[in-house]
């Protein structure tokens, strides 16, 4: 089973597009088959209050600052999505409000939109969603299995759902590998999958051992740059989606059989006279 690996680059571009087009490159080379970025209308997903609030960054003093250097314009994305063509990776998006689901529908085409954990509640966001008619991949992170449920109901074109653990980096105990069972078994007819915050490489491994058919992971340059993101973030990729790409191999079908590899051992080791039936 082959897993469609994303390679979040989210805000580690840190409101460069040099950096991010490194970013889309370097998951290009290491063989992922999609980026995917975040937008925000900041007025609309956080309060004045919050904008307002002290917060140090290289773009100033204030949580307004801050966010407003790592937004992209619309220009910006057009431009993203040209370059992740060009190098023939799908272009995802994960839009935080209904205005930015808005501003990219009618400006970028996007492969899937991506439902983060934190809008898994929002009835609204997912019925706007839904008016895409865009395939759909669900984050299941800080959400209960009731949360999940209510949400895949309303979603009309759900593709894959992904196990998720919202804490960056997330601690080795709560990463809960066993969930994508779990997943697996409730939603039998969708494709399931794991995001990862966790540093590292074995998380991924673990998922895709267990039989995941999507793999998220944040890329980044980097781990010490500046970023929310970037301690729970791959700076290694190549490593990783070779990993995944050989542990799948390694997985094989589940079916014993003799392989043609076999048979001069056969040949070689067994007695002629040995019948078991």
């Amino acid at each position: 089973m082959k897993n469609y690996i994303i390679a979040e680059i989210g805000i580690n571009h840190n409101g460069s597009m040099e950096l991010a087009k490194e970013l889309i490159k370097l998951a290009k080379d290491s063989g992922c088959d999609a980026v995917k970025f975040q937008k925000r209308d900041i007025e609309s997903v956080y309060s004045k209050e919050e904008l307002d609030a002290p917060r140090d960054s290289p773009w100033g003093t204030t949580n307004r600052e801050q966010k407003e250097g790592l937004e992209f314009s619309i220009e910006q994305y057009k431009a993203l999505k040209s370059y992740a063509d060009e190098e023939g990776l799908d272009f995802i998006v994960s839009c935080w409000d209904e205005k930015s689901i808005d501003l990219i529908e009618s400006n970028v085409e996007v492969r899937f939109h991506k439902i983060a954990s934190a809008l898994l509640t929002d009835r609204s966001f997912l019925e706007k969603i839904n008016s895409t008619n865009k395939p759909v991949i669900v984050s299941t992170g800080m959400s209960t299995p009731e949360e999940i449920s209510a949400a895949v109901k309303i979603l009309k074109n759900t593709e894959y759902i992904l196990a998720c653990t919202s804490t960056y980096p997330t601690v080795d105990s709560e990463v809960n590998l066993n969930y994508i069972k779990t997943l697996k078994k409730e939603y039998p007819n969708l494709k399931i999958g794991f995001s990862n915050h966790c540093s590292g490489l074995v998380a991924c491994f673990g998922a895709t051992a267990i039989g995941t058919e999507c793999i998220e992971f944040h890329i980044t340059k980097d781990r010490t740059m500046y970023g929310s993101d970037q301690a729970a973030s791959i700076d290694h990729p190549h490593e990783l989606v070779s990993g995944i790409r050989k542990i799948e191999q390694l997985m094989g079908d589940g079916v014993k059989k003799v392989y043609e590899t076999e048979k001069p051992i056969i040949k070689k080791l067994r007695k002629k006279n040995d019948i078991l039936f």
